[in-house]
């Protein structure tokens, strides 16, 4: 066995861009392994309070660190067209060779429907992400061979076009999901899953739909990436704890889909009814370590290649602390 590879989740909802770039840098000095950051133009509820531009964070914190850099989900349909996600992973991944990893998305009308366009439902919202991975993936391969490319599809047309600038290497690109049907559409075509709202004892399910499709497709299971953002909440008491997911990230113990919701204020109005005891059916919330050790642990058993923990409380730095002197040396796979 070997210690597992667990990263930090910078929490851009939570934190500006300064602190999570401090906050990140801080984590791999004590044992985190990389770091990930979600995209989008709002945070969930006002209480969180952040939401800055997230290339613009991880092409500094690539300065700061020297594990993984993952991005994602971000929804390559409405408020940007392909080709702008491809060309700012592929630029990320030429300034940080073989560190950097994207994760499309669905949407989520949070962040999405500022532009103003129809918000379709689910069913065309997958297809749009699906049309979108085939056009970032035919664009780094066209790019690297030094070709143009055009797709004139379903949802979205691309004119010839090419990225100039490229890594040796095209960056993996993840389908977040917690679905069965767009886990096994994902296998035939993604590098991997990012898996962070489904249930524990779906997360088997994901993989074999995952699997299911890669063979079918005929691609080699060996590469692909398994990848998990953990959402928990550690504090000093179980009190403070409890408090923390309440307060600071509601959003997790709600049991209906919010991909429909347009402002924090409404998510805000709608997290007035989550009680404890909804966090703790969703997420671990405890004062003890070795609780969520052996959370995490049992996640790892599951095949996660990666593991990104985002502890909801504001004070980080104690987390990140606690967590790399009593937790990470703790994790095997």
């Amino acid at each position: 066995m070997t210690q597992a590879r667990i990263g930090y989740a910078a929490s851009l909802e939570q934190f500006g861009p300064t602190e999570a770039i401090e906050l990140a840098a801080l984590a791999e000095r004590h044992g985190f392994v990389g770091t990930v950051a979600s995209e989008g133009f709002q945070p969930f509820t006002p209480q969180q309070g952040q939401s800055p531009f997230v290339w613009n964070v991880v092409s500094a914190l690539g300065a700061r660190t020297t594990g993984p850099l993952g991005v994602g989900p971000v929804s390559p349909t409405f408020r940007w067209h392909p080709a702008m996600v491809a060309q700012a992973a592929a630029t990320l991944a030429a300034m940080y060779p073989g560190r950097h990893w994207l994760a499309l998305g669905s949407g989520e009308a949070l962040s999405d429907h500022i532009v103003g366009e129809r918000w379709p439902e689910a069913p065309e919202r997958i297809a749009r992400m699906f049309e979108a991975l085939s056009i970032i993936t035919k664009l780094f391969a066209a790019s690297l061979a030094g070709r143009d490319t055009k797709h004139d599809g379903e949802f979205v047309r691309l004119e010839t076009a090419r990225l100039w600038t490229m890594p040796e290497v095209a960056p993996s690109i993840l389908i977040q999901t917690a679905g069965p049907l767009t886990a096994k559409r994902a296998g035939r075509s993604a590098d991997g899953l990012l898996i962070e709202a489904a249930p524990y004892d779906r997360i088997g399910m994901l993989f074999q739909r995952f699997d299911e499709g890669a063979r079918e497709a005929g691609r080699d299971l060996a590469s692909t990436t398994r990848v998990l953002r953990l959402h928990l909440s550690w504090a000093p008491t179980d009190e403070e704890a409890m408090a923390n997911a309440l307060a600071e990230w509601p959003n997790g113990g709600m049991r209906f889909a919010k991909s429909d919701i347009r402002s924090p204020f409404d998510l805000e109005q709608i997290a007035k009814l989550v009680r404890p005891d909804d966090m703790s059916a969703r997420m671990v919330v405890s004062s003890d370590p070795d609780v969520h050790r052996a959370a995490v642990q049992a996640h790892l058993g599951l095949g996660f290649d990666e593991v990104y923990l985002h502890n909801v409380g504001r004070d980080q730095r104690a987390f990140i602390e606690v967590f790399g002197r009593d937790v990470l040396p703790k994790l095997t796979r």
